[in-house]
């Protein structure tokens, strides 16, 4: 079973980028590169919605309002998936949570929290 770790969230001001990272462990690299990746985030009071997606053969899915400030990436060997944001807004603010898929099983990570101040 793959275990996920979400890291380089933060605070950051409006306008500014961060770039989380999600490694992979427990898989080995000829599993982990079947794995749909995808990032989700969650602000309080919200729920949970796709932020981005990367499929194995490199396809990539956006949330339409995040096009053109989010690019999702992956590396194999690595075994980690990338999340750059760029001009952040306030409503940006949300716990990020990775998420692999593989055979109709879904394993989540434990989230890194990004806070945008205006």
């Amino acid at each position: 079973q793959v275990q996920l770790v979400e890291t380089g969230g933060g605070l950051v001001q409006a306008g500014r980028s961060l770039r989380l990272s999600c490694e992979a462990s427990g898989s080995p690299f000829s599993i982990f590169i079947t794995y749909t990746m995808g990032w989700y985030r969650q602000a309080p009071g919200n729920e949970r919605e796709l932020v981005a997606s990367i499929t194995a053969g490199d396809s990539r899915n956006y949330a339409d309002s995040l096009k053109g400030r989010f690019t999702i990436s992956r590396d194999n060997v690595k075994k980690t998936v990338y999340l750059q944001m760029n001009s952040l807004k306030p409503e940006d603010t949300a716990v990020y949570y990775c998420k692999a898929t593989r055979s109709g099983n879904d394993y989540w990570g434990q989230g890194t929290l990004v806070t945008v101040s205006s």
